[in-house]
């Protein structure tokens, strides 16, 4: 079978040592969020798990159900759904659910009593966000009415989740107005006889910058893939590369016109090299002008706008082959790029660089380590006190793919500890 033009690598490596970083930092109390597939890097919730995490938190029902359908057996809370979703599978599957509304809470209660299980849910309070959450204001009657659910049998409430507004900034005032919204919120839905017992606040953010500490939960999905939206260390190790394959290769004269509008025209002869991915595979068309990729070692210019399926390569005196490796980002140990520049060629964040790479290209599974558990069995609460399993992980595997969007430079070097 040849090769795909473009793959995307994912380092199982660095996902393991990421994941048992946070597992140490939060004191076992970790839940792998992989929503978004596992933000662009695929099939890694095994290897999550036996590195140090509990618990999954995906957003969708669908995302819940199909790490069910590939054995995952852990927990897994799922927390941004309608009110038509398909909440009696969701629980046939024993997937926790977030409610932010009364509608939900009656939609998943009906589902309840229709397949005769109890619904686990977390109750979601906007702390400050303006967005998902129940607002302050109606929130004693979420609680009240969640109570008088918990009472017939077909819920029970286990939690009380929120999601802190600028937790990225530890400084910022608003972290204080968001634990306090939270803390009120706790202390209301006791009044009302609910007996939540997994609390949380903390993404990787605030997990990072110790902004929501002292809860049961910390949600960590970005720094598991080697992102920290806080900027306040560099311990983290990104855990893709994607690289793509020249498909042809020319010397131009100076004075020639590269891609659409002519943005780029060679100030002298110089060698052109041509990629097969574009903006349909993830590169940011804002970058155009500004990214660089890795070629033989050296770092070259993506010159011309990006287009729809290509992107230019100024190569220099080099002259390219047709069918050579091009690295377009990466750990940045060998002097590519990063996906932290390519965000800062696009003004955009890394989270968005590594959830779009496209899907047109062909997808290679990666290798997990099978010789130790997959995961822990659903046992009656979220169980977030697991520990790294036994034995070395695989080694970088790969799945195929085109391209991502932008992300942030790196911050400086800063030790890996809550604040």
């Amino acid at each position: 079978m040849p090769s795909p033009a473009s793959e995307l690598v994912v380092h199982e490596d660095a996902l393991r040592e990421n994941t048992a970083r946070f597992h140490a930092l939060t004191g076992g109390r970790l839940m792998a969020v992989l929503k978004a597939d596992a933000f662009g890097h695929g099939d890694v919730a095994s290897a999550v798990l036996e590195a140090g995490a509990g618990s999954i938190g995906v957003t969708s029902i669908d995302e819940a159900l199909a790490l069910r359908q590939a054995g995952i057996g852990a927990p897994i809370l799922s927390w941004l759904n309608t009110p038509d979703a398909d909440f009696e599978t969701a629980l046939r599957a024993r997937i926790d659910l977030a409610v932010p509304n009364l509608e939900l809470l009656y939609a998943i209660a009906g589902a309840a009593r229709a397949t005769g299980t109890a619904a686990r849910v977390h109750l979601h309070v906007d702390v400050g966000t303006g967005r998902d959450g129940c607002p302050p204001r109606d929130w004693a009657t979420l609680c009240a009415l969640a109570c008088e659910q918990e009472a017939t049998g077909a819920l029970r409430v286990v939690g009380v989740m929120g999601h802190m507004s600028c937790a990225d900034d530890p400084e910022s005032g608003q972290n204080v107005r968001d634990r306090l919204v939270f803390e009120n919120a706790i202390r209301s839905a006791r009044r009302r006889g609910l007996r939540p017992h997994l609390l949380h606040l903390a993404a990787t953010a605030a997990t990072l910058t110790g902004t929501a500490a002292g809860y049961d939960l910390h949600r960590v999905g970005a720094g598991l893939f080697g992102i920290d939206p806080s900027r306040t260390t560099d311990d983290l190790r990104p855990a893709l590369s994607l690289t793509s394959t020249v498909v042809s290769a020319r010397e131009v004269p100076a004075g020639t016109g590269v891609g659409y509008g002519h943005d780029f025209v060679t100030p002298a002869r110089t060698g052109l090299a041509l990629l097969p991915l574009g903006y349909a595979d993830g590169l940011p068309r804002a970058a155009s002008g500004r990214a660089e990729v890795l070629v033989r070692g050296q770092r070259r210019a993506l010159v011309g706008r990006f287009s729809m399926d290509m992107v230019v390569v100024d190569t220099g005196e080099t002259l390219l082959r047709p069918g050579e490796r091009v690295t377009i980002f990466g750990p940045g140990r060998d002097g590519e790029p990063t996906v932290a520049e390519w965000a800062a060629w696009s003004h955009t964040i890394e989270h968005e660089i590594v959830t779009a790479v496209g899907a047109r290209t062909s997808r290679i599974p990666h290798a997990l380590d099978t010789s130790t558990t997959r995961s822990t069995e659903l046992s009656g609460d979220i169980a977030c006190l697991s520990t790294p399993a036994a034995g070395s992980p695989s080694s970088a595997a790969a799945r195929t793919t085109s391209t991502r969007s932008p992300s942030r430079p790196r911050p400086a070097s800063r030790e890996l500890s809550a604040r």
